[in-house]
């Protein structure tokens, strides 16, 4: 299956549309197709094997319309695209402009009959069809492809308004052939009667007015796609690159992987790829929201579309072209403006018979008033004012309009909604369900706690050197910290790390310790005093880290990874919101029973495995609820693929990313609550739509049909409903320009609250006797015959250093002995063992 898309033409309202796609879901499937009337397009999902583009085209050109695929690369497609909309508005600006010139000595002859007198009614008469085949000429695609549909079985809007204009035209011309015989017949009650029903400045000002309001609609969509332009700005349209041993400048569209490509201060990147030479700081606003520059050095990672501040930089390019970020955006929110929402089905449904039923109505309305005694005059009157009157346009622009100004300003603000049916889905969430790690919280561990055995400040130098050379999580933490309290370490000797357990190492001939209780244990440190801070620490989801030397406490430090600044914040929006929140972890129960507490979320799942949380996700949906699941870890792509709405966080993997229907590209639970609040107001505002298009056209067809006619005297002429249907199109777009003005939440204004008011320091003194009581650090001296040389001497150290609790061995050759130093007991035969497995022999007494 591939997936292409064509330009249409030949559109004008819902009608057409429904009727193109129609048509090609015949051969393709109903699921395969969406035409989209704000942006003429149409994409389509097909088995190359089965069909070829030119079918699709043929059954497009058989319905009426023309077709041809978007075939251009994506920066010429776009500019072409710019290029014709405006070259489209330039045009009908010019058609309006003569259109009017004409009309209004139309109107103005019209409107002084008495002027010409009955002896100019020729002249009147004559004069207002000169003046109105200019208007006719200049409009006379209304009639082209109006009557073109309505041959073809499929009339649309132009069929309405070229049959209303053209009856009107067709009615004047009689008109002057009934004047002339009257003049000749010298018969002025029929001069008199025809006269005054000319109806020529309708015909003209039908299509002045509907041009008006076409022109204006037009205006009034080029605002909803100023999101795309600002995106498409961002990508740079060339690159500076080193070739063939110099530097050369090329289109982006050239690039391949590999290139070395140079980016000066002040310029833009042109593609994804790692840093190899000079550091810089980079303007990240465009793609992650991020105010603040953030530094690039050597190794790191650059983005498309992120703007160079201050360095200049070479980098190897990793993605390119319609790969890269800034590219995949564009054609995320491209996409997304371009499909349906479900609700947009109504509307289609009713535009495939509306415009046939509107026909239908005009014809049978005339001919009931002629029945009922009323003059053909009056019938036809009312027969083209239904006519112009009835407006599919509004029908088929009250969704698409919406749909692509609300996913343009969700994208403006980071905010990525992949599709119409997403959107409108978010909508109706009503549980949500979170990832803990990377989602909620950072996703790394921060020190949260120091409970200080010594002065704060050596506690955290000796903390840090002892974790300097260590390449645990843990480890970074606290150097983080020490580097956050301009602490520096200092190097240690004979450092000995036991993995999973604790490091040693040496300073200023003290030997320090740090590591887990058990570790500890095995050194039979005696840790029933500071129990208590360990098991509190544990308790609150953190992980305790003990440090001590051989001849006292030092301290403990508290890890653990913390809730984003912005999480419990928007839990609780959420909550305001009737959204039940979930958080779905992996985690123990008692670090998801903390993380849930400090956010304000009421129910946590903890210990799921990976292929568990589409399972947990499954079982929520069971209980009825339209679920949300937020995540962005390669695990969590099942349970965003199951709920009924993915959110991937915008720093989380690709899968996750690629398995989401939204995407929330600046890292922040916030922008999900916009999410939800964006779709609300898109939705709200497609009902406002659909409810006044709706309204529009059952009260004004029949007024125009003249229900009211006879009970209150109310009847509409043709020019005014020609101007009410214009009028409805434009209500309808400029209600959904409304939208620009939602406001996403304040993410600077709630950053400065904090979850933690920082790390947590309390003071814990211990006595070394009672903490230290077990431990026996003690030296003994042994005597040993049979060592002859300096091999000998190193035979004996590593037999003695090997065994378990020996801390320290000096064997001296000359003494014919050892110095030990262990912490613990070690008897001497285990000694007299050891030595004489080696080849020696202890001498005891």
């Amino acid at each position: 299956m591939i997936k292409e898309t064509y330009d249409i033409s030949g559109m004008s309202c819902s009608a057409c549309s429904a009727r193109v796609e129609k048509a090609v879901a015949k051969i393709l499937g109903a699921e395969n197709v969406s035409v989209n009337l704000l942006t003429n397009t149409m994409k389509v999902f097909y088995d190359e094997k089965v069909f070829s583009p030119q079918n699709i085209i043929d059954a497009v050109v058989n319905a009426g319309y023309g077709a041809n695929l978007k075939n251009l690369p994506a920066a010429k497609n776009k500019t072409a695209a710019k290029n014709n909309f405006e070259n489209d508005i330039s045009k009908m600006k010019n058609r309006l402009k003569w259109s009017i010139f004409f009309l209004i000595p139309t109107v103005i002859i019209a409107m002084n009959q008495n002027f010409f007198g009955r002896e100019g009614a020729i002249t009147f008469s004559f004069s207002q069809f000169l003046l109105i085949l200019p208007i006719m000429y200049l409009n006379r695609k209304y009639f082209i492809n109006g009557f073109k549909n309505l041959f073809h079985g499929a009339p649309n809007m132009d069929s309405l308004v070229g049959l209303g204009s053209a009856a009107a035209a067709v009615f004047g011309i009689f008109s002057i052939f009934q004047i002339g015989a009257g003049l000749g017949t010298q018969n002025f009650s029929i001069v008199d009667e025809y006269s005054r029903n000319l109806y020529f400045e309708s015909a003209g000002m039908i299509l002045t007015l509907i041009t008006v309001g076409k022109f204006f609609e037009a205006r009034a969509k080029g605002q909803t796609t100023r999101a795309i332009e600002k995106l498409i700005n961002l990508a740079p349209k060339t690159a500076n690159v080193f070739r063939d041993g110099r530097e050369i400048k090329i289109s982006v569209d050239d690039l391949i992987i590999g290139d070395e490509i140079f980016v000066r201060p002040g310029e833009i990147f042109p593609a994804d790829g790692i840093i190899f030479d000079g550091e810089t700081f980079v303007d990240e606003s465009a793609i992650t929201g991020e105010s603040l520059p953030v530094k690039k050095v050597l190794g790191e990672k650059v983005t498309s579309g992120t703007l160079n501040k201050n360095g200049f930089v070479k980098f190897r390019a990793e993605k390119v072209g319609e790969d890269t970020a800034i590219k995949k955006i564009i054609s995320l929110v491209e996409e997304a403006s371009a499909s349906k929402a479900p609700i947009a089905k109504l509307a289609d449904k009713i535009s495939g018979v509306f415009v046939p039923a509107v026909i239908f109505i005009s014809i049978a309305a005339g001919i009931f008033w002629i029945l009922s005694g009323a003059s053909f005059e009056f019938a036809f009157s009312i027969a083209i004012s239904i006519l112009v009157i009835s407006c599919p346009c509004a029908l088929g622009l009250a969704t698409p309009v919406a749909v692509m100004v609300g996913t343009g300003k969700g994208a403006e603000n980071g905010i990525l909604i992949k599709s119409g049916e997403a959107l409108e889905i978010a909508g109706k969430i009503d549980t949500v369900i979170f990832d803990k790690t990377g989602t909620l919280t950072e996703g790394k561990p921060f020190v949260t706690n120091l409970i200080c055995g010594v002065e704060e400040n050596f506690f955290i130098k000796i903390a840090a050197s002892l974790e300097m050379k260590s390449e645990h999580p843990l480890a970074k933490a606290i150097l983080n910290f020490a580097e956050e309290k301009n602490i520096s370490p200092v190097e240690m000797k004979n450092f000995q790390a036991i993995f999973g357990k604790g490091i040693s190492a040496e300073f200023e001939g003290e030997k320090y310790f740090c590591g887990s209780v058990n570790f500890f244990k095995e050194k039979n440190f005696n840790l029933e005093k500071i129990s208590p801070k360990i098991a509190e620490l544990a308790n609150a989801g953190k992980t305790p880290i003990i440090f001590a030397s051989d001849k006292k406490f030092l301290g403990i430090i508290g890890v653990a990874d913390t809730p984003k600044k912005n999480s419990a914040v928007a839990i609780e929006k959420f909550q305001n919101l009737g959204i039940e929140t979930i958080m779905l972890t992996g985690d123990n129960k008692f670090v998801a029973k903390n993380i849930s507490e400090k956010l304000g979320i009421k129910k946590f799942i903890a210990e799921v495995l990976p292929d568990e949380k589409s399972r947990e996700v499954e079982k929520i949906q069971a209980e009825g609820k339209k679920v949300a699941m937020i995540g962005d870890g390669v695990n969590d792509a099942p349970a965003l693929v199951k709920a009924d709405l993915g959110m991937a966080i915008g720093a989380g993997t690709d899968v996750a990313i690629e398995s989401a229907d939204a995407v929330l590209i600046k890292n922040d639970l916030l922008d999900a609550v916009s999410a939800i609040k964006l779709s609300r107001a898109v939705m709200k505002n497609i009902r406002e739509n659909l409810f006044w298009a709706f309204f529009y056209n059952i009260i004004c067809i029949p007024l125009a049909a003249g229900v009211f006619y006879n009970s209150f005297g109310i009847k509409l002429s043709p020019m005014i409903g020609a101007a009410a249907m214009s009028l409805s199109s434009v209500c309808v777009v400029l209600n959904a320009l409304r939208l620009k003005f939602f406001k996403v939440e304040n993410h600077e204004k709630i950053s400065e609250e904090k979850i933690f008011a920082g790390v947590e320091v309390e003071n814990l003194k211990i006595n070394q006797k009672e903490f230290g009581e077990d431990l026996t650090m003690e030296k003994i001296t042994l005597k040993i015959e049979g060592m002859m040389c300096q091999h000998c001497q190193k035979h004996v150290h590593d037999a003695l250093a090997k065994m378990d609790g020996v801390e320290n061995v000096e064997v001296s050759l000359e003494k014919n002995s050892a110095e030990v130093t262990a912490n613990k007991k070690i008897s001497l035969d285990d000694f007299a063992k050891v030595i004489s497995d080696a080849g020696y022999e202890l001498v005891k007494g």
